[in-house]
């Protein structure tokens, strides 16, 4: 498929190597020539050097034959006109990042609807969710929903002292009440969809997919802690830490931000009157001792540097801080940050990248299925997609336990008419079906991919 990314900073460039991997022919489109210099060295694509907004550029970039355009500059409105010029000279589709609040929280609709983009994005808002997920969740180190909530797959690290130490996955249904499945596992570096015969150990990070109804259920049965933070700490300004805040103080949690620049936090005061504005700098240990570290539930580092995050994240959880999150955009340095203890780690860029693979692949659908949802999960090792089945789909009715499912590919819940089933060999997907599948080492565009 033809894509062309308008924009390649950190988000850019991220998009772009997601959609590389994918197999899309990409086009790059940055004013910075060194950028755009930077993307042809490490990367097989075309590019052109100019505005997104100018039509010979975004002709030399071939939008007449483009089946989607993604314009995530750092400028709201350059993206929203971006999107509308490639609409109207050809383009098929158009994705913009609007990150500011006053778009976001006002009117969106209607500039999405009058400009025709097929999809906004605003990864600051999207990491705010995944942070507050996780807040919710103590003992998870990240959480995804699918089927409108109505399923739930939490990523946790196996403790010494869990149940599920040296459990076969064949015996965990006779062993626990709670209806949950393990879905892959990441072990070291190496990540599996493990059979009935994997026996898990102290340190795995284990997927596991469970209805809500079975939540409570399955955190009693292995000892996960449900306790939900009250006194959050935010460290650093930004707009995640805007929109986090937001949700939080809807919630009732109590949140105290610490951001050094003081007109920045003149502006938080106004808007956020329920949160606690503190001009101070949050990589100053007697700055964050004075302010109560001690005596918080839940630590989000959310400065512009990732190195800074990671080090003010190690010392809250020294100081025995319960959850701990951090934001990393560098992919080498959130590996490092993981191997120094440190577990909650957000990617906005991640995320984002995620949503745009999936977005792609549903324009590629051709079989009967289609991806609704799709999440890379333990590092990007593995993913989650959930797929809409339709009334062509080839292989429905027939129990699964009979189909030839590919290695590494677990169909890990379905939802009909309502409810949510944890499937076992004698359960069939039918037609009007939300199928959840995870697979490691595939690339699945439908349902019928995973099939040999």
């Amino acid at each position: 498929m033809n894509i062309v990314v308008v924009g390649c900073g950190k988000i850019g460039g991220a998009i772009v190597a997601s959609l590389v991997e994918e197999g899309h022919n990409v086009i790059a489109v940055d004013n910075d020539p060194k950028v755009l210099s930077d993307i042809e060295n490490i990367y097989d694509v075309m590019t052109v050097c100019g505005s997104g907004t100018d039509c010979d550029v975004l002709r030399d970039a071939g939008i007449e034959e483009t089946e989607l355009l993604v314009a995530v500059t750092s400028s709201d409105e350059l993206n929203m006109l971006s999107c509308f010029i490639s609409k109207k000279m050809g383009a098929k589709h158009t994705i913009a990042r609007i990150r500011k609040p006053e778009y976001n929280m006002r009117g969106l609709g209607f500039l999405k609807e009058q400009l025709d983009i097929s999809l906004v994005l605003n990864p600051e808002l999207l990491a705010a969710h995944e942070i507050y997920n996780i807040i919710k969740f103590p003992s998870a180190v990240k959480i995804e929903t699918f089927s409108r909530r109505s399923f739930e797959i939490m990523e946790i690290i196996i403790r010494e002292d869990s149940p599920l130490v040296d459990t076969r996955l064949a015996d965990i249904r006779n062993k626990f009440k709670a209806k949950f499945l393990v879905c892959d596992v990441q072990r070291g570096d190496e990540v599996c969809i493990p059979d009935g015969n994997f026996i898990l150990r102290a340190g795995d990070r284990i997927g596991i997919t469970t209805p809500p109804a079975e939540t409570a259920k399955m955190t009693k049965a292995l000892g996960l802690d449900r306790k939900q933070a009250k006194n959050i700490m935010l460290v650093g300004g930004s707009r995640i830490a805007y929109y986090l805040a937001r949700v939080l103080g809807d919630s009732g949690h109590r949140v105290k931000i610490l951001e050094k620049d003081p007109r920045r936090c003149d502006e938080l005061s106004e808007l956020l009157p329920r949160a606690v504005i503190i001009n101070g700098d949050g990589a100053s240990q007697e700055v964050l001792t004075e302010e109560g570290l001690g005596s918080t539930d839940a630590f989000v580092a959310l400065t512009g540097m990732d190195e800074e995050n990671i080090l003010i994240s190690i010392l809250a959880a020294s100081r025995s801080v319960k959850t701990v999150i951090a934001k990393i955009n560098r992919s080498e340095l959130a590996e490092m940050a993981r191997n120094l203890g440190l577990e909650c780690v957000i990617s906005p860029k991640e995320t984002v990248s995620s949503i745009l693979s999936q977005y792609a692949r549903a324009l590629e659908n051709s079989m009967g299925s289609n991806v609704e949802t799709l999440y890379k999960i333990m590092d990007g090792k593995a993913e989650v997609l959930e797929f809409n089945v339709s009334n062509d789909f080839g292989y429905g009715r027939i129990p699964l336990s009979e189909l030839k499912i590919k290695e590494n590919i677990l169909v890990a819940g379905i939802f009909r008419n309502g409810s949510s089933v944890l499937p076992t060999g004698s359960d069939c997907i039918m037609p009007g079906d939300r199928v959840i599948v995870v697979t490691a080492g595939h690339r699945l565009n439908d349902l019928s991919d995973m099939f040999r």
